[in-house]
């Protein structure tokens, strides 16, 4: 197969996994649309498809009908679940270990099109829950594994899609500050999860008087939530002890 001509789709951290592996398997987008604002070349091209992933942007149906074999997401998700801005955060916080990545062609309605293949990934016990741009990174990878799989047959037209199943379709949301703050006093379990999958924006973190403190670091030992590394407000990251025998001296 020669090398398609396609633009790249992404606004985050979590795109650059994809890029990266992209480049790996020598397969290089013609243009990469890394803001929110569509540029005018994108309309004067005969594009073979678009790739999006994790572009924080819904992108109109005049845009989705503009290239012949129309717009492939990677969506960090086991479609029809966790559909939405979050799925990985959310399969942390849900606590399930058996995840994956869903290839999809888009339509209108959000993370409902059709389904070109899915990889199943189940992270061992002991090494969940990862923190979740960590996950994310595994999945964007595989993702991009699993495109570079079936794109041959996509593109030629032998491909089977597989409609999504309405009835089994659950959505997350975009998580905000408040459902990262972390309540040292409750349930360790779920406090631990909150820390492991909130490692960027938003970030994990509790209130010390008037300050905010984050967490990046933390263990579960015996049932026991125990912070490792923290960043109070103003300062660099420390040791949670270090900052607890600072907050006595005050």
């Amino acid at each position: 197969m020669k090398n398609p001509l396609f633009a790249f789709f992404g606004t985050s951290v979590d795109s650059t996994y994809a890029l990266r592996a992209l480049e790996t398997h020598g397969l290089s987008p013609a243009l990469v649309v890394d803001t929110k604002d569509i540029p005018m070349e994108l309309y004067n091209t005969e594009w073979d498809f678009f790739l999006v992933a994790s572009y924080g942007k819904i992108l109109k149906k005049e845009v989705l009908d503009l290239p012949r074999h129309g717009c492939i997401n990677i969506h960090p998700s086991l479609l029809p679940k966790f559909r939405g801005p979050s799925p990985y955060v959310s399969a942390i916080l849900a606590d399930e270990r058996e995840t994956g990545v869903t290839i999809m062609q888009m339509a209108e309605k959000m993370d409902a099109g059709p389904i070109l293949a899915q990889a199943r990934i189940e992270i061992a016990a002991e090494d969940w829950p990862p923190k979740g741009l960590l996950l994310s990174e595994m999945l964007f990878t595989e993702g991009v594994n699993l495109l570079v799989e079936v794109l041959p047959e996509y593109l030629d037209g032998t491909l089977k899609l597989e409609t999504q199943d309405e009835n089994k379709a659950t959505y997350t949301k975009k998580f905000t500050d408040e459902d990262a703050l972390i309540d040292l006093d409750g349930d360790p379990r779920q406090q631990f999860l909150k820390i492991r999958a909130f490692d960027k924006n938003p970030r994990a973190h509790f209130i010390q008087g008037t300050k905010r403190v984050i967490i990046t670091d933390a263990h579960l030992i015996d049932s026991k939530l125990e912070l490792l590394t923290v960043i109070p407000e103003g300062k660099k990251e420390m040791p949670y002890n270090d900052y607890l025998r600072g907050v006595r001296k005050n």
